[in-house]
């Protein structure tokens, strides 16, 4: 019983981050998130197809290798003849993750099956030490 009175703290922030580790379990929205290596894995072995959602300029001060710019507000209209095959998957990239899960449930509306978000965008590219393409 001393022991739980001295380290309630730690006790608390472990049960707190427990929950948030089942919350988001339980959400299902890990589902299509990918971080960098995992989305090589899919580029490499599936040749999964990227598509960065980011805004011209942003595109080109940086980008996947291989990745097709379409912008955000555009994607509707467009996904559908950049990738034809609707079982292929399709990583979707931003600066920061966040306009690439807006991506993902678009292009699930349009019937796309295998759609990914690259957790953390560009930035957890970069941090991650993968290669950033300016062509």
């Amino acid at each position: 019983m001393q022991f739980l009175m001295d380290n309630w703290m730690l006790i608390a922030v472990a049960v707190i981050s427990g929950a948030m580790l089942v919350s988001q379990a339980m959400s299902g929205g890990a589902a299509d998130a990918l971080n960098p290596a995992q989305a090589v894995q899919l580029m490499n072995h599936e040749k999964a197809v990227v598509i960065d959602v980011c805004e011209p300029a942003e595109f080109s001060g940086g980008h996947v290798g291989g990745a097709r710019n379409l912008p955000l507000a555009a994607l509707d209209k467009q996904l559908e003849g950049t990738v034809k095959d609707k079982g292929l998957p399709v990583i979707m990239v931003c600066a920061s993750g966040m306009r690439s899960k807006r991506a993902v449930a678009a292009a699930k509306k349009l019937g796309y099956t295998r759609v990914y978000s690259l957790t953390g965008g560009m930035g957890a590219w970069r941090s991650a030490n993968m290669p950033v393409s300016k062509a």
